[in-house]
């Protein structure tokens, strides 16, 4: 039988509960709210809420001054190519590793994630270099390959922990009914972990959305995304901060609503498999 829960405790940890969470907001917030005000408001003291005169011309300034619709569909090609590449390479490896015996599994995996512990910058010159070299430097291409190979562990690890949760009998009887390798994973597995993959998917569309350090190195105009659209509106003549407001709420927007609209799914991939 349930333990159950008194009224005065339920209270307090929702109280909790919306202080976290307006915590963790409370900059999205302020972020969005500078965007609507003017320069001299925007670095005003004591800084206004909500009582100071709301204006659209920093979007329309931002606009002007650099061509938001290039860098959005830079991202969007960037994080989308990198998180599918990345499926393609992940879901047969996780397969491997789920149900075919092996007594390295675990030191494969470990030494997979190890990779994520290395400082990013000490590979950054051959990894610019071979960019340089190869024409891939500031091109979609090559930041949808750099961010694969990134965020390729993590998604590994991902699918590999819901493949487990997946009883090795199905696939067994569907060999049994003569699927070969490829149905096996395709119409038998795939379906089977969509909820897993779905999740997976989001998380890794959100990292190379965010991703900042290899964008702002590895492009210069063509190819720059968002973080580098961002990033254009700190410079030496100082820092604008309704403009960079502005920008910020137009790179994120496009992801915030990805998320709102997606948080069920991505709930139920995230505990896939945490019940039995």
């Amino acid at each position: 039988m349930a333990r159950a829960v008194s009224t005065r405790r339920q209270v307090a940890v929702s109280i909790l509960a919306w202080v976290v969470a307006l915590a963790i907001f409370f900059p999205i917030l302020w972020t969005v709210l500078t965007s609507f005000k003017t320069e001299a408001e925007a670095i005003a003291s004591p800084p206004s809420f909500l009582f100071f005169d709301w204006t659209l011309e920093n979007y329309g300034e931002v606009q002007e001054r650099s061509d938001y619709f290039r860098h959005f569909m830079n991202s969007v090609v960037i994080s989308l190519g990198s998180t599918l590449l990345g499926l393609l390479i992940a879901i047969p490896a996780a397969w491997s590793m789920a149900f075919v015996p092996a007594k390295r599994t675990k030191d494969v995996l470990m030494w997979m994630l190890s990779t994520k512990m290395l400082p990013p910058v000490g590979v950054l010159i051959p990894i610019y270099l071979l960019f340089r070299d190869t024409g891939l430097l500031d091109t979609r291409t090559g930041l949808v390959i750099v961010l694969t190979l990134i965020n390729l562990p993590i998604i590994i690890w991902m699918l590999y922990t819901y493949f487990k949760e997946i009883p090795g009998e199905i696939l067994e009887a569907a060999r049994m009914d003569g699927a070969t390798l490829w149905s096996e994973i395709v119409h038998v597995l795939t379906p089977m972990a969509v909820p897993g993959i779905a999740s997976t998917l989001l998380l890794n569309v959100i990292l190379a959305w965010n991703e900042a350090f290899w964008t702002l190195n590895l492009t210069a105009a063509k190819a720059a995304p968002l973080t580098a659209f961002i990033a254009s509106y700190s410079s030496p003549e100082g820092l604008f901060y309704a403009k960079l407001s502005a920008a910020s709420t137009m790179a994120i927007a496009p992801i915030l609503i990805i998320g709102w609209f997606s948080q069920k799914q991505l709930v139920r991939g995230l505990t896939f498999g945490a019940v039995k």
